[in-house]
């Protein structure tokens, strides 16, 4: 299990310092919808998104590669970004 860098204290001092991430999934008529977020902990705004038929690694990380995209943290400190996996999926990696 990775370490708690940032001790569940969700909140950031300035934009793009904290970032959080997780997936879910959404029951529809034909099947399951897993969507992955990234929110800025600062802005409270998700920053990045993605929506996949499959629960696979690839999916959460172009997740996380669309918030990189736009809100280009390199320019600031450093980004910490904590990502959180639901209980109840399991991510396969073989199929990214």
């Amino acid at each position: 299990m990775p370490q708690d860098k940032v001790n569940r204290q969700f909140q950031a001092p300035r934009p793009n310092a904290l970032w959080v991430s997780d997936f879910t999934y959404v029951a529809t008529w034909a099947g399951f919808v897993y969507v992955a977020f990234v929110i800025d902990t600062f802005a409270r705004r998700i920053v990045g998104w993605r929506a996949s038929r499959t629960a696979h690694a690839g999916f959460v990380l172009d997740a996380l590669e669309q918030a990189l995209c736009e809100r280009r943290p390199f320019a600031a400190a450093s980004c910490i970004t904590r990502i959180a996996a639901c209980n109840m999926c399991r991510l396969n990696t073989q199929s990214a």
